[in-house]
């Protein structure tokens, strides 16, 4: 087919949670009180991480990194669902359905490899700490960081390159909650093997290279911990690595059924639930997970309180 039928599709319409019926509004409220979480609890840990000196290890300048890029994954695709809610038509251009698949799988393999930056950086802390502050140096910290940001970029642009050039003739309801490679593959008018193929070796090597390489790393890092004498070293070890491996099988766990499979998609429902974990819960527990379970920041952030407490009462007359 000619490039004049696929143009003759110029928007789509994202179908998002058609069995709400009438609690749209309900779910609105709900959605966008987690997405406000979401950000202030990113916002908060960023901001306290990057101005307590305390806090400017390895460790903690990839949770701020992190902390950073969860602010922008959830505002691929969260702003637009919550403004479909509460609209009648949930429409999204062509270009615009694009741009927003390319920054979610951009922003999302970004996080693929820095979660894998953070098992490396955990895995030299505990198996090879009498080098890790020769390695593990402010500039060290900052070029892993930007390679895991300019590699996640790369990452997605052949699959939306192969996709723009699709045709799209037929129907444009897209059965998802936000644009996605999947559910725009099976609108197109013809044969979509050669992208699910394609789609299939660039997720794979994204995902499962990386959970492979954390999962191999917590091996070593485990191994280590079983050799330390004491109960408390031990205790102390892991517990620098918990918040970590949680977060690391929440976001894998989901992302590794939805996306690494040799076809368009399974069941809307499925794919509908998977893409809310992935996409919504999963950032929203990060905050939670950092934050109230570790002691450093907990205690960054009340000095921080009682710093502005002391500012106000000094600045009364």
């Amino acid at each position: 087919m000619g490039t004049s039928n696929w143009s003759s599709v110029t928007e789509f319409i994202l179908v998002g949670f058609p069995n709400l019926r009438g609690f749209h509004t309900l779910f609105f409220a709900l959605l966008l009180l987690i997405y406000l979480f979401t950000i202030f609890g990113n916002v908060l840990i960023f901001t306290v991480i990057r101005s307590d000196a305390r806090l400017h290890t390895p460790m903690y300048f990839f949770i701020s990194i992190l902390s950073f890029l969860e602010i922008w994954y959830t505002a691929a695709t969260i702003p637009k669902m919550l403004s479909n809610l509460l609209s009648k038509r949930k429409s999204i251009s062509f270009t615009g359905c694009l741009l927003q698949t390319y920054f979610f799988h951009s922003l999302g393999a970004t996080e693929c490899y820095l979660l894998t930056a953070m098992a490396y950086d955990r895995y030299l802390a505990i198996c090879n700490s009498l080098r890790y502050p020769a390695i593990m140096t402010p500039k060290m910290c900052t070029q892993l960081a930007a390679g895991c940001w300019i590699c996640g970029f790369m990452c997605p642009v052949i699959e939306v390159i192969l996709v723009s050039k699709l045709p799209f003739c037929g129907p444009n309801e897209i059965q998802h909650i936000f644009c996605d490679f999947p559910p725009l593959l099976s609108l197109a008018c013809t044969d979509t093997s050669i992208n699910v193929l394609v789609d299939f070796i660039v997720n794979a090597f994204i995902i499962l290279v990386t959970f492979l390489f954390i999962m191999v790393s917590y091996i070593k890092i485990i191994k280590a911990i079983l050799k330390i004498r004491t109960a408390e070293g031990r205790k102390k070890a892991f517990s620098t690595c918990a918040a970590h491996l949680t977060v690391v099988l929440l976001f894998f766990g989901s992302i590794i059924f939805m996306y690494v499979r040799l076809k368009k998609s399974y069941s809307l429902d499925y794919d509908r639930a998977f893409a809310v974990i992935y996409a919504v819960l999963t950032p929203s527990v990060n905050p939670v997970i950092y934050s109230l379970r570790n002691k450093e920041i907990l205690n960054a952030i009340k000095r921080k309180i009682l710093q502005k407490e002391v500012v106000n009462s000094s600045a009364q007359p």
